[in-house]
């Protein structure tokens, strides 16, 4: 009889310790590992000097959730320096560029830091810091090419023009009369390889982007416009992304508030020196 009860406890001690493990665990992605509070970030670790995947922790690379990958760049170290200023531990979470709202939305990572834009669209399903960073809309191109010095987007009549999937950067090819639209594209390594073998002529991207793409590859050059683009301060500003009504927004921007423009140029120049020639 005593066996039979001792065994009945020791099943009710353990259904009420899975209990209480559920109940403690964090919400909104915050799960705690070893007693250790986590920051889950989302980007999609291909959009050099942004963020990109490498094989190893070299210059301050990061692991990435549930891979034997690591994420590197520009958005990873601004997410360290904003895990650093919450107390907790930094996951990056590897995600393609239309899951990240997806995922914000329900739970799976707590922030978005991945060179996106605060525009109207989307602050309508989530909500953003105050910007980390703010760049200009330029065409990457091949060299030697009809369009290797261009000075306008007028230029760019009867190209084939191309930008990533879901962002405003493929809008605003419309602004160029005569062009040739092509399908937008899921990343930027689909578009490098798009236009080194001639299917498009050029693809809109931001400057840190056109600079890593022409430093990688010999055979692009990256075309500044003098006159370029009209775009909207949000549409060339880079936030972090979290919940509707998230108390991370105050946390963040007081740590952003901290890291000056010198420190930004600083974090850039040295994401752009190194990313890996592949991305």
């Amino acid at each position: 009889m005593r066996k039979r009860w001792m065994a009945m406890l020791a099943v009710t001690l353990s259904v009420v310790t899975l209990f209480t493990a559920c109940g403690t665990k964090s919400t909104g992605g915050s799960d705690s590992a070893d007693g250790e509070e986590v920051f889950r970030v989302g980007m999609e670790c291909t959009y050099a000097p942004f963020n990109w995947t490498q094989l190893d922790s070299s210059n301050g690379g990061v692991a990435i959730d549930g891979v034997s990958e690591f994420a590197g760049g520009y958005d990873v170290e601004i997410a360290k320096k904003i895990a650093d200023g919450l107390g907790k531990k930094l996951v990056i979470v590897k995600t393609d560029w239309d899951g990240l709202l997806p995922a914000l939305t329900s739970g799976k990572i707590d922030a978005i830091i991945a060179g996106m834009s605060p525009i109207a669209e989307r602050k309508e399903v989530i909500d953003f810091t105050d910007n980390y960073y703010k760049s200009n809309l330029v065409m990457v191109v091949k060299k030697g090419s009809a369009y290797e010095n261009a000075t306008s987007i007028k230029d760019f009549s009867g190209a084939k023009v191309t930008a990533q999937l879901g962002t405003f950067h493929y809008n605003v090819i419309d602004q160029i009369e005569g062009v040739k639209k092509e399908t937008a594209m899921d990343n930027f390594p689909s578009m490098r390889v798009a236009l080194e073998s001639g299917i498009i002529d050029g693809y809109v991207s931001e400057r840190p982007e056109g600079v890593s793409a022409s430093s990688a590859n010999e055979n692009f050059v990256m075309v500044e416009f003098t006159d370029g683009f009209v775009t909207s301060d949000d549409d060339t500003a880079i936030a972090v992304g979290v919940k509707k009504g998230s108390d991370l927004t105050t946390k963040i921007n007081e740590i952003l508030s901290g890291i000056s423009e010198e420190d930004r140029t600083s974090i850039m120049d040295n994401a752009i020196k190194n990313q890996p020639a592949a991305n």
